[in-house]
């Protein structure tokens, strides 16, 4: 199912006639074996979601088949370097998520940070700009999707959405997806919810979408809802089939708020 790969990156479809690019920047939990586990000595927590977004790898190779749209995929975990951070944030190498310390990340060098930012977030950012500029040649309108997913429960709170959808001042996709994804009675739909795409700004939205001015959008699916391929297959046809309905785009003017 993959088309195209290197130890930092997976692409799927690279040379596929689709408009749209769906980029999952936590699809993996991947440590590089130098790294020791980041020191963490129980290896069980990289199965954790602050490793990664468990299950979104899954739904988007089965959609990505469905539509025949490229994807790309990061192939390193967030703790080593969160792929949709800004290298500046100190989140994108973070000492503590969700109450369990990071020791390789305690005390880093600017040198190591520059290290992993250059070897992981820059070939992977890279790749995405490429991919990006082949779709803008290709198509007037090309579409960005971010995929991601998220824990049923975050600090004692059971999220009730089972999919959010994230966007900021880009109502292109997001508007008409709401109501598509809200049809369906039995769906508990987040609009920024249950984050927000506004604060803190994700890198792959806002610097492949908002600033070049490509219609964007993030997708959360809840990850006890994508963790078994039967989960994964069903959610994949929900968003295949939300995705084939979207339609012709509304314009929009960079500078209009949604």
């Amino acid at each position: 199912m993959t088309d195209s790969t290197s130890s930092v990156f997976d692409i799927q479809h690279p040379d596929s006639d689709s408009a749209l690019l769906l980029t999952v920047d936590h699809a993996s939990r991947h440590i590089p074996e130098e790294y020791n586990n980041l020191g963490l000595t129980d290896p069980s927590v990289l199965a954790r979601h602050i490793a990664w977004d468990i299950g979104i790898e899954d739904v988007t190779r089965r959609l990505s088949d469905r539509l025949k749209a490229t994807a790309i995929y990061a192939r390193f975990s967030r703790l080593l370097l969160d792929a949709n951070r800004y290298p500046h944030d100190p989140a994108s190498t973070p000492v503590i998520s969700d109450g369990v310390e990071i020791p390789a990340n305690q005390d880093m060098t600017e040198a190591e940070k520059a290290r992993r930012v250059e070897t992981y977030f820059t070939p992977y950012q890279g790749a995405i700009t490429d991919l990006i500029e082949r779709k803008r040649e290709a198509h007037e309108v090309p579409l960005l999707i971010s995929m991601h997913s998220f824990t049923p429960v975050m600090n004692d709170f059971e999220r009730p959405w089972h999919i959010g959808v994230l966007w900021d001042r880009d109502p292109r996709i997001a508007l008409p997806l709401l109501k598509i994804l809200r049809e369906n009675s039995s769906l508990v739909v987040g609009d920024n919810e249950p984050y927000s795409a506004r604060e803190p700004l994700g890198y792959t939205m806002n610097e492949h979408g908002m600033k070049r001015g490509i219609p964007n959008v993030a997708i959360e699916i809840r990850q006890d809802l994508i963790d078994t391929h039967q989960g994964a297959e069903k959610w994949a046809s929900i968003m295949a089939d939300a995705l084939t309905r979207l339609g012709p785009l509304a314009p929009y003017e960079p500078g209009e708020q949604g």
